[in-house]
C-alpha cells in the first residue's frame, strides 16, 4: 500500500513540475523576454553609411566603437529599442538618448567624460555610433505596429539630436555675444580605407560647442554648434536652413555670428570668398547631384537668388590673428558661365563677373560651397544683412601608411594642431 501511494506521489509531483515548466516557456512575460534578446529584422536594407560599419576590409567602426567607449552606448540604445512597449514611449526614447549621445561626444571631446584610450580630440566615435543607432532603429522590428511615416520622424529625431540641431541653448538677455557654427561628419569613403577617415571641422565644432570666452572689448560671448551630415536630401529637406534660420531671425536669440567649417586641401585654413549656386558630385550614400542648388519653402528666400554670395566673416581680422601654425588666407577663386551667352566656363581668383552664372565658389561645388551658399541664402532672405557668415575650410589629415591602422601618434599630433588653431580661429573672428 505504501509503495503504491509513494508511486501515486511521484506520479502528481511529475505533472506538476510539468504544467510549471509549460506555464514558464509559454506565459506572456516569457515571450516578451525573447523578444528583447533581438529585435531586428536583419532583411531590411541599410544605406550606404551604414553598411560600412561591417563592410569595410577593417573593423574600423568596431575599433573605434569599442576604444571610446561609446559601444556600450549603442547597446544601450539597442536594449531600449527592444524593451520599448509603445510608439510614444520610442519617441521619448529616442529623443533623449539621440540629445544624450551629443552631450557625451562634447563632453568627451571637451576632456570631461573621457572613456576608453582614444584621444579626445577624435570625431569618428559620435559618427559611428549615429550610424550603428539608426542601422538599428530602421530594422527595428517591435511587435507593435510602425508605419513607415513614423519610422522615418523617428529617424530624423535621432539625427536632428545627435547633431546637437535639437539642443542649441543660447543664454537668455542683453549683452552677450551669440556665435553659431557647424562642422561636417567624415566622408571620403570611395577610397578602399575610406572607413577610417575622420574630419577636423566635425571635431572643432565638438571642442567649441558651449564654449564660453570674452571678446576683446571684455563682452562674453558663447558658442553653439552642430554638425552636418554629408548627403544631399537632408540639405534639400532644409537641415542648414533648420539650423540656422531661428537664430538669424530679429529677437532676443538672434545670433552675432555665424561660421560653417569643412575639411578642404592640406596645410592651410581658407576663408572662402564666395559661395556659388551649384551643385555636383556624389555623397556619403552614394547619390549624385549636379544642378542650381534647390531652394527650400520653408524659410525666405532672397528675389533674385544670387549666383554668388560674397562672405560678411571678418577675413582680415581672422587672417591677422596668431591663431596657429598654419597659414590663414581668404580664397577668391571662382568658376563661371560668362554671359551673355552662358556658354563659356573660366576659372579665376578674381572673384565672379557682373551677370555670370556660378559653376564654384572658392570652396569647390560639393556640399561644403552648398552649406556655405544655403545658410548665407537664407541669412539673406530674412534680412539679417549686417550679421557676419561665412565659410572655412579647414585642412585635410594625413593618414598612418599601415592601412590596418586608423590612427597612431603622428595623426594624433596634426589633427591637435589643426583642431585648435581651428577653436581659435573661431574665437578670432568673434573677438
Amino acid at each position: 500500500m505504501m509503495y503504491k501511494r509513494k508511486r501515486y506521489l511521484n506520479f502528481v509531483l511529475a505533472i506538476i513540475v510539468v504544467i510549471a515548466l509549460s506555464a514558464l516557456v509559454f506565459s506572456p512575460s516569457s515571450v516578451s523576454a525573447k523578444s528583447k534578446v533581438d529585435c531586428f529584422d536583419y532583411s531590411v536594407q541599410l544605406t550606404l553609411e551604414e553598411q560600412r560599419i561591417t563592410d569595410s576590409p577593417y573593423p574600423y567602426a568596431e575599433q573605434i566603437l569599442q576604444h571610446s567607449g561609446f559601444d556600450r552606448f549603442v547597446k544601450k540604445f539597442e536594449q531600449r529599442l527592444c524593451s520599448s512597449p509603445n510608439l510614444k514611449h520610442t519617441q521619448k526614447m529616442v529623443k533623449r538618448l539621440g540629445t544624450s549621445l551629443w552631450n557625451k561626444a562634447v563632453a568627451r571631446a571637451q576632456g570631461k567624460n573621457v572613456d576608453g584610450d582614444l584621444d579626445s580630440y577624435d570625431d569618428r566615435p559620435l559618427y559611428w555610433a549615429r550610424l550603428s543607432m539608426t542601422k538599428a532603429l530602421r530594422q527595428w522590428d517591435p511587435d507593435f505596429n510602425v508605419s513607415n511615416k513614423n519610422r522615418q520622424k523617428l529617424l530624423k529625431s535621432l539625427k536632428y539630436t545627435s547633431r546637437g540641431i535639437a539642443s542649441i541653448n543660447f543664454p537668455k538677455g542683453k549683452g552677450v555675444k551669440l556665435i553659431l557654427v557647424s562642422g561636417f561628419d567624415p566622408y571620403g569613403f570611395g577610397t578602399e580605407y575610406g572607413a577610417r577617415h575622420s574630419n577636423p571641422s566635425g571635431a572643432i565644432a565638438l571642442q567649441l560647442d558651449g564654449l564660453h570666452f570674452k571678446t576683446n572689448d571684455g563682452q562674453p560671448a558663447v558658442i553653439q554648434s552642430v554638425n552636418f551630415p554629408v548627403l544631399w536630401k537632408p540639405f534639400e529637406e532644409g537641415i542648414v536652413e533648420n539650423t540656422f534660420a531661428p537664430y538669424l531671425k530679429e529677437g532676443p536669440q538672434q545670433i552675432d555670428l555665424m561660421m560653417t567649417l569643412s575639411q578642404g586641401g592640406p596645410g592651410k585654413f581658407d576663408i572662402e570668398g564666395y559661395h556659388g549656386r551649384w551643385h555636383v558630385g556624389t555623397d556619403n550614400n552614394g547619390k549624385w547631384r549636379e544642378g542650381v542648388i534647390p531652394t527650400v519653402s520653408s524659410w525666405p528666400m532672397p528675389n533674385p537668388l544670387p549666383e554668388f554670395i560674397e562672405t560678411t566673416l571678418p577675413a582680415s581680422a581672422m587672417i591677422n590673428a596668431d591663431t596657429g601654425p598654419l597659414p590663414v588666407r581668404r580664397d577668391n577663386h571662382v568658376c563661371e558661365w560668362l554671359p551673355p551667352n552662358f556658354s563659356e566656363m573660366v576659372c579665376h581668383d578674381n572673384g565672379p563677373t557682373p551677370g555670370s552664372k556660378a559653376r564654384s565658389g572658392g570652396g569647390g561645388s560639393y556640399l561644403s560651397n552648398e552649406v556655405g551658399y544655403r545658410s548665407n541664402r537664407v541669412r539673406l532672405g530674412l534680412g539679417a544683412f549686417e550679421i557676419p557668415g561665412g565659410h572655412v575650410h579647414i585642412p585635410s589629415l594625413d593618414y598612418p601608411e599601415d592601412p590596418e591602422k586608423y590612427i597612431n601618434p603622428a595623426f594624433k599630433y596634426q589633427r591637435t594642431i589643426i583642431v585648435n588653431q581651428g577653436v581659435e580661429l573661431v574665437k578670432a573672428a568673434a573677438k
